[in-house]
């Protein structure tokens, strides 16, 4: 049994990492930042701790992971995301956007680290996004944010390995959550056709690969796309 943190895992990708990794026998402790009633909902199906965190916050941050008594797996998912011309992207919408998705990846490697440098041995699993890997128009932050997590994981992964700890990324296409609560259906639909496989991902798609790289012992600095062959 190992100890793994997820973020985020109040819904979406992050509640189904935290149904797959605690059905797998395994103690998991997990973030969220406001959403009472969906991680209490989580953590009574699922038998997981919810701990209220904005990652984006570092003392909070270190508040959390004083809670959680040991760290083998951390999965970085918290996120957020924006649509909109840059141009008319207020500075303060930029810079919580950063301060999420890529500051709560920073803060939360930090404070896991004294549990990996102990043992010698740590995975981590970043988030990142398709559009982390190609880019989106109008969606020029949320992608500046998702490829910067994809250049830290890598430089992490450099970083890291020496030190027994390996750290991967997934970069999820068109998965069907609450941030595409307010696409078009036929949108969807239309994007669905344009996958190679023909349907929209799941969370469940996701966490599936999020196990496999918290698992992969001789796998580190990669990239694994979740779209369907969206994005090849």
């Amino acid at each position: 049994m190992k100890t793994v943190v997820i973020t985020g895992g109040s819904r979406g990708i992050g509640a189904a990492a935290v149904e797959r990794f605690a059905a797998k026998g395994h103690r998991v402790y997990f973030l969220y930042e406001k959403n009472h009633a969906a991680a209490k909902a989580v953590a009574e199906k699922t038998g997981a701790t919810a701990i209220c965190c904005d990652v984006s916050d570092g003392a909070a941050v270190k508040a959390a992971f004083r809670q959680i008594p040991d760290v083998d797996v951390l999965i970085c998912n918290a996120g957020i995301s924006m649509f909109g011309l840059l141009s008319d992207l207020p500075q303060a919408d930029w810079d919580r956007i950063f301060a999420v998705n890529v500051g709560g990846v920073y803060h939360c490697v930090q404070a896991a680290m004294p549990f990996f440098l102990k043992k010698q041995a740590g995975a981590i699993v970043t988030v990142s996004s398709m559009w982390g890997q190609v880019g989106a128009s109008c969606e020029a932050a949320y992608s500046a944010t998702k490829g910067a997590v994809i250049a830290l994981t890598k430089a992490l992964a450099k970083e890291l390995g020496p030190s027994g700890i390996r750290v991967n990324c997934v970069a999820p296409g068109v998965i069907l959550t609450d941030m595409c609560a307010n696409i078009d259906p036929d949108i969807l639909n239309g994007l669905a056709e344009d996958s190679p496989l023909g349907r929209n991902g799941s969370p469940r798609d996701v966490a599936a690969a999020m196990e496999y790289l918290a698992e992969a012992s001789f796998v580190t600095g990669e990239v694994l796309s979740v779209n369907g062959g969206f994005v090849i």
